[in-house]
Parts: structure tokens; sequence; C-alpha cells
């Protein structure tokens, strides 16, 4: 059976910017939604100018967040520019913005002006910090939050300095919360006809990232400090060093660390009755991670995972993006090859959820600046529906 298309005939109007909302409107439309994205006349989308690296004219950070999507260049400074987004809005099912406070209420764009005008509309609010913080109103970008929540602090080499997650783990996170919101409200519309607010923050998803070292904290009076690789309540559990390379061992119960012994001939450690059990080890993480080192360290990579995925010892080499971008199997099953107007050989990550053993089928690829203002004006001239002419094309 085919992948569902569950949110297909959902009209979406994607108004935000950078990452975490339109992230969460590609997830709508990797579930079918019909999604038009409204940018600015002219650069856009800033988040297309980050870069290096680009793919063609896009930086690659725009490119995965914006596929299954028509743009409208549309100036929201301007009255007729408001007035085309009004007669869109009398459409929509949803609507995602991540403006401001002060933007979204000159733009008309706030629940309270929104919700009388259109009581059945889904309303998507992308905020940086909840209303209750401190830091209510300030610009948000994903490092800031990173550092506010405590992430920064748990992330980088032992004694060393805070260090930021590689990927943007809070901006993607606020999408995935903000689809499931939007998800939750269209479910909840189909019951009581009526729309909602769907607030989300990147704070909020930085503090849920953070929920158990945050918990910890609460019980024991301390902070967790960085770890490298590791994990403060297992041992050993982190990259270990091989010949060419780094291997990621995770012995995390009693078992697997006697089975790590018996692969790589540790038998004083097994032996050891202080270390029979995790915390032991933990409380003697130096002396057991030292000498899983001085073991891992004589193999080279691939030879010590096929010795420890042997010995059924949890493993996996540690490898660069180039690495996994080439891998076959990355690239047949998720990072897969889609038809681009202006790319050659253009890959993008698919949709992650299978459903029904099937993953969401290729929509478009993200849209040039206006692509499809022509289109959408002349619609909405004619009395038209522009998102039934989009989907026909």
């Amino acid at each position: 059976m085919a992948f569902p298309q569950s949110l297909r005939g959902i009209r979406i109007l994607d108004l935000s910017l950078n990452l975490a909302g339109p992230f969460a409107g590609q997830i709508l439309a990797d579930l079918g939604a019909s999604v038009i994205k409204v940018e600015r006349p002219g650069a856009g989308d800033p988040a297309r100018a980050w870069a290096p690296p680009a793919w063609g004219e896009d930086g690659t950070l725009f490119l995965c967040a914006n596929r299954g999507k028509r743009s409208l260049a549309l100036d929201l400074d301007t009255g007729e520019g408001r007035g085309v987004l009004d007669a869109l809005l009398a459409q929509a099912d949803v609507l995602i913005q991540a403006f401001r406070p002060d933007v979204a209420e000159r733009f008309g764009l706030t629940e309270a002006l929104l919700r009388p005008r259109f009581p059945a509309l889904v309303f998507c609010d992308v905020v940086a910090y909840n209303p209750e913080s401190d830091a209510a109103g300030r610009p948000g970008y994903d490092p800031l939050l990173q550092a506010h929540a405590g992430l920064l602090a748990v992330n980088g080499p032992v004694g060393g300095p805070p260090v930021r997650v590689g990927t943007s783990v809070v901006d993607l996170g606020t999408g995935m919360w903000g689809a499931l919101g939007v998800l939750s409200a269209l479910r909840s519309r189909d019951q009581d006809g009526r729309g909602s607010h769907v607030r989300i923050s990147l704070e909020d998803t930085a503090m849920t990232w953070m929920a158990y070292h945050l918990q910890g904290a609460l019980a024991t009076g301390r902070a967790p400090e960085p770890m490298g690789t590791g994990l403060g309540m297992i041992c050993p559990y982190g990259a270990f060093p091989a010949v060419d390379g780094y291997l990621m061992i995770a012995a995390a119960h009693d078992a697997l660390f006697r089975r790590l012994c018996d692969a790589l001939d540790l038998d004083a450690l097994a032996s050891d009755p202080e270390l029979r059990t995790n915390p032991g080890r933990v409380n003697h993480r130096a002396r057991v991670e030292a000498e899983v080192a001085r073991a891992t360290q004589r193999f080279p990579r691939a030879v010590l995972e096929a010795l420890l995925v042997e010995a059924g010892v949890p493993c996996a080499q540690v490898r660069d993006a180039l690495e996994v971008a080439r891998d076959p199997t990355v690239q047949r099953a998720f990072f897969r090859a889609e038809p681009h107007p202006a790319i050659p050989g253009y890959r993008a990550a698919a949709f992650p959820v299978v459903i029904r053993g099937e993953r969401a089928p290729h929509t478009s690829p993200p849209p040039s600046v206006g692509e499809q203002s022509d289109t959408i004006l002349q619609a909405l001239r004619d009395g038209a529906d522009p998102w039934a002419i989009l989907s026909e094309r």
C-alpha cells in the first residue's frame, strides 16, 4: 500500500523564516498538505543566503527545510500585500509564522487579531522564548537557546570550553514539535470545528532536550559537566581510539561489559569485583576508559567494529559527513535522488517516518523566490482557488 497522504486537502500558509518554522511546514508538506511559502520580494527567506555550502543558488540549510512548497513573493509592508494575505487566509487551514511580537502586531498576525476573523484557522506561532520568560521578545537563534538551556555546558571535551551541538537541534526540534502541534489542532478542529493557537518556542524545545540533565541537577544539587562522547551514568560508553579513527562503544549494561572485556582480552577488568556493576564502573571511570582505550587502539576501525559486532557489543564507526553521504545504503534508503530543474544530481534527505512500508513520495524541490507568484495572484484575481491550481502542476 502507498504512503498515506493524510493531509491532502489541507492548505497551509508558511510565513516563517530561517529553519524552525520552515521545517515544520516541510513535515506537513511531506504528509500531503499544500503549502504556500510567503517570502519578501528579492532575497526571500534569509536562510537562502546562509552559505557556503550552497547547491545551486541556495544554501543547503534552506534546501533541507523547504521542499514541497510553492513560493509567493509578497511585501507585507504594503496594503496590497496585506490584502493578498487576507485573501489567502480566508482559504487557509493553517498559518505558520515566526515574526517578533512587534512585527506580528504590525502585520496583523496575532492570535487576538486573527481569531475573530478566521475562527477555524490553526495558528502556529513560532517564538524564541516563552512569554513568561525574562528573555521574552528577544531574538533567538539555535546556539543562543543551546546556551540558555545548558546544552552548551554539557557538550564538548572533558574540562574544555562550551561547545555547540554540531547541528541545529533546537531549530529542527522546534519544527518537529510545531508539526505535531498542528496535527493535534487539526484533529481537534475535526471534532469541534474550532481553530486553535499552537505556540512553540525554541526555549521549550531546548529545555526538553535537557530534561534528564535538569532532573539530575535537581536531584543531586550538582550540574553535569561535559564528557565528550561519554554519558555520566554509563561506563564504558563513548568513542574510543582505533588506528585510523574512532569507534563509538555502548556497553550499556553489565552483560555487555563482560562481552567487551572478553572480546578485547581485558581479563583484569572483567574479574575486578569493583567493576562488576555499572555504578562501580561509573565510580572508576578513568581506569575503565583508559584500559579499554589501550586495547582498542591496537585495531583499525573496521576490524575493531567487526570484532565487537561479532561479540554482540553495540558499536559504530565515527564517520564524517562525506562518508555518510556516500554510503550506498544511505543513498538508496534515505538520502535519495530527486529531480530538480536547476541542479543536476540533486539529492535530499527523505521524510524519516515509514508508514505501510513506504516513505513519503517525492513532492517538489524547494522553490525559487516567488516562483509561483504569478499563478497565485492570477488565481486570486480570477476568484479561483490557488491551492487547487498549484496542486495540478
